[in-house]
């Protein structure tokens, strides 16, 4: 009788977990995007062509593309952080909303008489303060009452909403007008773009959204980096999203460790905020948060939940927006809602289907005896 041994498996490096699998689903759901565009009687590496250069392809489309990329770090960050403590938060989209409220008033308040240097400090300070503020509640509810996280923050992300409509109509909006927005800041409370930035070192660069907030967005990634792996706080923190009956088991305080990863995400996602706010728009109003905070969980899923990967799948999803737009004009056949298809596909493939081609990877990277 012969006897057939199964080829012995092990664990994917990780290496291959972090880079290769994410990569390759991605690729997938591109595949499959392109198939709906030659459906439609396009062709796929044309458009792949418009879109990279859109995004890419001069200083103007690089500009759109990082300032996109600033958001969904942010927002990305949010939900990896509190996903290490085992909480899912999709309530970025609110926390995002009421952080910039947070930099409006602080604006508001002192544009003309504090210093651009003053301001921005503050200004972080707020965004980061509001946000933590509006992920409280739901992380209370969470710890101390055992409501669901998920339900509470969805909840708090139409709050946010509302609050923001009413307070742009009835109290905070510019006199003598009708749009919803409240007045212009001054300009010493703007945060320089990256083209004023770049004059000044004598590098010529097109005129973008882009500003100085991305350099907060890196200094993030390092921060949460720095304090997930290298801290203690850190340590509890991700024994929590572990197993939290061994962390209960170590002493750890679980309902301490829940407040603060949910805070911090907050913290996080409000600094959209900054971007928005003060880099941006240079006033408050409404809808400025684009959905940014729904896309930072697609944009966690793929960067693995770590910082490096986080900033990866953000500059993915920053192409897709620029180029996205690009791509709809200069091929009108391809609308608007063929961009949001491509992202679902991401969303997809990197989510419900992230380990689609694991097995298939465990088998080729398998050490063991043959057949």
């Amino acid at each position: 009788m012969i006897f057939r041994r199964n080829r012995a498996r092990r664990p994917l490096p990780r290496w291959a977990d972090i880079a290769v699998v994410p990569l390759v689903n991605v690729l997938l759901a591109f595949l499959v995007a392109g198939l709906i565009v030659l459906i439609i009687g396009e062709n796929p590496l044309r458009a792949v062509r418009v879109m990279i250069v859109g995004a890419l392809g001069n200083s103007e489309g690089i500009g759109y593309t990082l300032y996109y990329t600033t958001n969904y770090i942010f927002t990305g960050l949010a939900v990896a952080v509190a996903f290490h403590a085992g909480l899912f938060n999709i309530g970025g989209e609110g926390q995002s909303y009421i952080g910039g409220l947070g930099v409006g008033l602080l604006l508001l308040a002192g544009d003309r008489a504090l210093p651009l240097a003053a301001l921005v400090p503050l200004a972080i300070l707020a965004a980061a303060l509001f946000g933590a503020a509006w992920a409280l509640i739901p992380a209370y509810l969470q710890a101390y009452r055992g409501s669901h996280i998920v339900i509470t923050t969805i909840m708090f992300n139409f709050l946010a909403s509302a609050l923001m409509v009413y307070l742009m109509v009835n109290v905070l909006i510019a006199p003598h007008q009708m749009s919803p927005w409240s007045r212009e800041f001054a300009p010493n409370a703007w945060l320089p773009r990256a083209d004023e930035v770049l004059a000044g070192l004598h590098i010529r660069a097109a005129q973008s959204p882009l500003n100085l907030s991305f350099v907060l967005a890196m200094i993030a990634c390092v921060g949460v980096w720095a304090y997930l792996w290298h801290t203690p706080w850190g340590y509890e923190l991700r024994t929590v999203g572990q197993s939290e009956k061994a962390a209960i088991y170590a002493g750890v305080k679980l309902r301490r460790v829940i407040i603060v990863a949910m805070c911090l995400s907050g913290a996080l996602a409000g600094c959209v905020g900054v971007n928005e706010i003060m880099g941006v728009h240079h006033r408050l109003l409404l809808g400025f948060n684009l959905g940014y905070g729904f896309t930072g969980i697609a944009v966690a899923l793929m960067g693995r939940n770590h910082p490096i990967g986080v900033a990866l799948a953000s500059l993915l999803f920053g192409i897709l927006s620029q180029g996205g737009a690009e791509l709809a004009f200069e091929i009108p056949a391809i609308t608007p809602e063929m961009i949001i298809v491509i992202q679902g596909l991401i969303i997809l493939f990197s989510g419900a289907l992230a380990n689609l081609n694991r097995s298939f990877f465990e088998r080729l990277l398998a050490i063991g005896p043959g057949a």
